[in-house]
């Protein structure tokens, strides 16, 4: 076994990780500002020789300077300019004429502001980060003779069980098989209050057993749990950048450039129509200054990474800061009916047997394909199955038709499960005048019937799903927020479409669909200038997903292709949380828009009056860096709960 090499930089002393890193720590300024102080009042205070005032300030430009320094070198590797070369050149230029002071100044103010912007937003994702530390190393793994055995939670297999005492970490998604307890599922659901469980329950990697021991059967590799899927959706959304922040960073290079090109100007300009040198390069310095873009560069990753850090701990896990903007501008709202606006735990209420088949083998057969699946409707049959005891044999070689059914091998014969003309069309057999009258009287009271066939067993069997109690209220909370025009789209039949959209209110629906045709009717949406959000969570919805401008996943119920192709996962499986989202993204934006707005309002200000009147350098340092530091306290308060009543 190859041992992993150790990161180099892991061996290197804080101070110069960061350095290399380009991160100011709190440190940098306030070494500048003593020693510039010392600098300033030496030689007047305490009657300091002039080389120990220079001494001094060569030590307040090294320890205000360095990190800049540091992060322009890379810069100017890259090709690109940045801020700090604005900065340092201001300070250079003002060593350069006398100006020591005032130099150093500048470099304990721009240190300052971004130790403090570091600091800020450091909160922003430091309650993200620490999900990382939330899922144990080591699980109690219970073995076929009852013993146990001490494992890695790593090496944990769908399957085995693993017992959990109170006050201990669950190490993998699962459900308990054994045992009464409570589960703190606050980091993984933001539920504040301990969810009691028992035999059937489901729990989550990463919550804390508050209560009696219990057993947990294994469902996914710890891998593959929910929290994993979390940390890595957040990885993600750290990665990705808003439109308005992509924006910024093409302007900034242009920008600075501008910038160097017009103090250039204002020097040579005014000593041609012969102006003194000295003045007019101190003018040039102080515009190096007030014209850097600091506070126009950090508004929108300040405020983004906010919201994002708020959006995860009430359990909404946007996928970078482009789909947190686009929510903001939502028109239209389509939803998927099963295990979206229904509670997606559908149970089997009933099962009709054709011709000579048992009600028995048909469950039996429909769940060894099932058990393949990742369908709800599928989960349903199965654990119907389990509760009646039955054996289910073992099927291979699952072929999923999307929005049709499945088709799988079953002690070597082929057998499908789905929608009434997909099964008929692989030779199903027909049901009799007495068989077809009970299924119409199941399809007549809203339930969905999945038909099956295939080695030598045929029937049907009825599904009923529940609507989300939160489904209707959240749905009326969108049309208040402004949403033009809710959509339901399912495969299931008219009668249960039409009564679920009763239900929970949606302006129109549409039954029978294929994924293929839930795609063209967002395109169609889309092409009519309307911007839509697509709700869903089963392998059925990717494409509808990915079509529409913002895709939003059910997190718990949510399939993997669901989680992995939506800009928006609702971790806690509630719509209620769909118009909270929608609020947090526009009052972002609302803050986006304050934070440019005032950011380059200062710098025209500080410009004209630099320009026209003539500026002190550390009343321009004060200017800049103060509209620095309030805009990122600006976005920063996206970091409070958001008032649920307001818009």
């Amino acid at each position: 076994m190859t041992t992993p090499r150790p990161d180099p930089k892991e061996a290197l002393p804080a101070w110069v990780q960061a350095l290399a890193d380009g991160k100011e720590p709190v440190w940098t300024p306030v070494v500048c500002g003593v020693l510039a102080l010392v600098g300033w009042l030496g030689t007047d205070l305490f009657g300091l020789p002039k080389w120990a005032e220079m001494l001094a300030f060569a030590g307040a430009y090294a320890a205000g300077g360095a990190f800049s320094l540091g992060r322009s070198i890379q810069s100017l590797k890259d090709r690109r300019l940045d801020i700090d070369l604005l900065m340092l050149l201001s300070a250079l230029g003002a060593a350069s004429i006398g100006e020591y002071a005032e130099g150093a100044a500048l470099l304990f103010l721009f240190s300052l502001s971004n130790a403090l912007e570091t600091r800020a937003l450091r909160r922003t994702t430091r309650a993200i980060e620490s999900l990382m530390e939330l899922r144990p190393d080591e699980a109690m793994l219970l073995t076929p003779d009852g013993t146990e055995r001490k494992v890695a939670a790593d090496d944990l297999e769908p399957g085995q069980v693993v017992r959990i005492r109170p006050g201990e970490r669950i190490p993998v998604d699962g459900e308990v098989v054994s045992g009464h307890t409570a589960a703190d599922q606050a980091a993984i659901t933001g539920e504040s209050s301990p969810d009691p469980k028992g035999p059937g329950d489901r729990v989550f990697a990463g919550s804390i057993n508050v209560g009696g021991t219990a057993e947990v059967a294994v469902e996914r590799r710890a891998s593959e749990s929910t929290l994993a899927r979390i940390i890595e959706l957040v990885e993600e959304a750290r990665e990705a950048k808003a439109p308005t922040q992509r924006f910024i960073d093409r302007f900034e290079q242009g920008y600075a450039a501008t910038v160097i090109f017009a103090a250039a100007v204002a020097v040579a300009l005014p000593v041609a129509l012969g102006e003194a040198f000295r003045p007019a390069f101190y003018r040039a310095m102080t515009l190096l200054v007030v014209a850097s873009p600091c506070a126009v560069v950090i508004s929108t990753p300040a405020t983004i990474l906010a919201a994002l850090g708020h959006a995860a701990r009430k359990g909404l896990l946007f996928k970078g800061g482009a789909p947190l903007e686009e929510l903001a501008t939502i028109d239209s709202f389509a939803f998927d009916k099963t295990g979206t606006l229904t509670g997606g735990r559908p149970v089997v209420t009933s099962v009709v047997p054709f011709g000579d088949s048992s009600a028995d083998e048909v469950l039996e057969m429909a769940a060894a394909v099932e058990r393949l699946s990742e369908h709800h409707l599928g989960r349903a049959i199965v654990e119907s199955a389990e509760e009646k005891g039955l054996t289910v044999p073992s099927a291979q070689g699952l072929v999923n038709h999307r929005g049709r059914g499945a088709v799988a091998q079953v002690s070597g014969r082929r057998v499908a499960v789905g929608r009434r003309g997909f099964v008929a069309e692989l030779g199903g057999q027909a049901p009799s005048d007495r068989e077809r009258r009970q299924i119409e009287l199941l399809e007549g009271e809203a339930r969905t019937v999945v038909f099956i066939s295939g080695n030598g067993v045929s029937g049907a069997l009825a599904i009923e799903d529940q609507v989300r109690p939160e489904a209707r209220p959240a749905l009326e909370q969108l049309e208040r927020l402004g949403a033009t025009r809710t959509v339901m789209m399912t495969g299931d039949n008219p009668t249960v479409a039409r009564k679920v959209a009763e239900s929970v209110g949606v302006d129109e629906w549409h039954a029978e669909v294929m994924p293929e045709e839930k795609v063209a009717i967002l395109n169609e949406m889309m092409l009519g200038g309307e911007r839509v959000a697509m709700v869903g969570d089963g392998v059925n919805d990717a494409p509808a997903l990915a079509t529409a401008t913002v895709g939003v996943a059910m997190g718990v119920s949510g399939t993997d292709a669901a989680l992995e192709t939506a800009d928006l996962v609702l971790v806690r499986d509630e719509l209620k949380l769909l118009p909270y989202a929608v609020r947090l993204s526009r009052k972002a934006q609302r803050i986006v828009r304050q934070n440019l707005a005032f950011a380059c309002a200062v710098i025209a200000i500080l410009v004209v009056v630099n320009l026209l009147h003539g500026l002190a350098l550390p009343v321009g340092v004060v200017g800049h860096e103060g509209s620095t530091i309030l805009v990122v306290l600006n976005g920063l308060r996206l970091l409070r709960p958001l008032d649920e009543s307001g818009p």
